[in-house]
């Protein structure tokens, strides 16, 4: 009967801790999903630059792209999808991402994007259409299917999702010999 008694009160004792422990669990699960529900987009002004060549995001048209990496609170910002894509892409990228968007052009203005923020890995993208961004050729980005097939329909290029873009497409090489502001 005393075993019995023993086991009865050890088991006890373990629920007890794990109860204990899946609330922690459950309280730190709250806090990271908190911590996401923090990221948001930021709007882009004049003065807002791009993280790899410092070119100003609202002199240039078609889609822009902003990422908060782990270690930052603000967003490092891409002036087009092509140079977004080209970062998240490279084998040697190694910083962890928290968040990631793009603009919708189904909703944004194609000569001057404001707002519209989609997360980047749920968009539909266009490759290869003859709509040109702030490097020359671009990705457009859209939060609807509907809305990148039209545009691919007008402008011609090929909708694919996020996983379906790979490095060899986004060659930054070149860019510069579209820009005609610099």
């Amino acid at each position: 009967m005393n075993c019995l008694c023993m086991t009865r009160r050890r088991a006890l004792g373990l629920a007890a801790l794990a109860a204990l422990s899946a609330t922690g669990l459950l309280a730190a699960c709250g806090d990271k999903d908190q911590q996401q529900a923090q990221l948001a987009p930021v709007e882009i002004d004049r003065g807002t630059s791009c993280e790899l060549d410092g070119m100003l995001l609202a002199d240039y048209p078609g889609p822009k792209a902003q990422v908060v990496f782990a270690g930052q609170d603000k967003p490092s910002f891409f002036c087009d999808t092509v140079e977004f894509f080209n970062t998240m892409l490279a084998g040697e990228q190694v910083r962890a991402v928290r968040a990631a968007w793009v603009q919708d052009m189904g909703q944004a203005k194609w000569e001057e994007p404001q707002g519209h923020w989609i997360d980047a890995k749920g968009a539909f993208y266009v490759l290869g259409s003859k709509r040109h961004g702030s490097m020359g050729p671009t990705i457009a980005s859209f939060a609807q299917e509907a809305d990148a097939t039209k545009f691919a329909g007008e402008y011609g290029g090929k909708v694919l999702r996020y996983a379906d873009v790979k490095p060899d497409m986004v060659d930054l090489s070149g860019g510069a010999l579209h820009d005609t502001r610099m």
